[in-house]
């Protein structure tokens, strides 16, 4: 198995150069990240707020058993923040930092997939570049021998790093888009529980107890 995966990147390098190899790396990385997000995601309880929205909601309409129980009940990242608005043990700003700060470790690996989704095009071109270079080259080594057939096999190696680039660039690109729009909807829900958990429409919350 060892010698046929050193076989394949033999293969790899033989048919786009180092340049072809550098985006392979490239592209196991942002696997990773992208696995490694997608279960961070799925951990925090990203996009699943159904108690904890339900515990805003009865807060801002004076039901605190409710809101309580509901909120006991929710496995959101963003409970211990929306629970200390709750107590009003601290203020919005406070609040707001603490949110954020969960916000940032979900967010952590963003700038790496952003720049592999903006470097793997250029190296692709730079592959390119260097591949017609040395196309050029071999054509003028030819002479006046000159295949038409090596030329046109130079310049299908050297396109072929473009290629890879896109390929490799596309998905990452497109993936961090629905992972950015996913923590723009979080921050939207965390302003509004906050904003609602401190100052609920019902002036004088009333226990369901009562």
């Amino acid at each position: 198995m060892i010698q046929a995966l050193k076989d394949g990147v033999v293969q790899l390098h033989d048919l786009g150069g180092p340049v072809v190899l550098v985006l392979l790396a490239l592209s196991i990385i942002a696997l990773s990240v992208i696995a490694y997000k997608l279960w961070q995601f799925s951990a925090a309880g990203v996009g699943r707020h159904k108690a904890l929205q339900s515990a805003v909601t009865a807060w801002d309409h004076g039901d605190i058993d409710r809101a309580k129980s509901d909120i006991a009940t929710s496995r959101s990242y963003l409970c211990p923040v929306v629970a200390a608005a709750f107590d009003g043990t601290a203020d919005y700003d406070r609040l707001a930092a603490e949110a954020e700060a969960r916000f940032a470790r979900l967010e952590r690996g963003f700038r790496l997939l952003d720049t592999i989704a903006q470097l793997a095009p250029l190296l692709g071109l730079f592959g390119t570049v260097l591949g017609m270079i040395s196309a050029f080259q071999a054509l003028q080594d030819a002479g006046t021998q000159v295949d038409p057939s090596v030329l046109a096999g130079g310049i299908w190696v050297a396109l072929l790093t473009t290629a890879v680039g896109l390929a490799v660039a596309m998905p990452v690109a497109s993936v961090l888009s629905w992972l950015e729009a996913r923590m723009d909807a979080e921050r939207v829900l965390a302003e509004r529980a906050l904003r609602t958990s401190l100052s609920p429409s019902c002036a004088q919350p009333i226990s369901s107890h009562a």
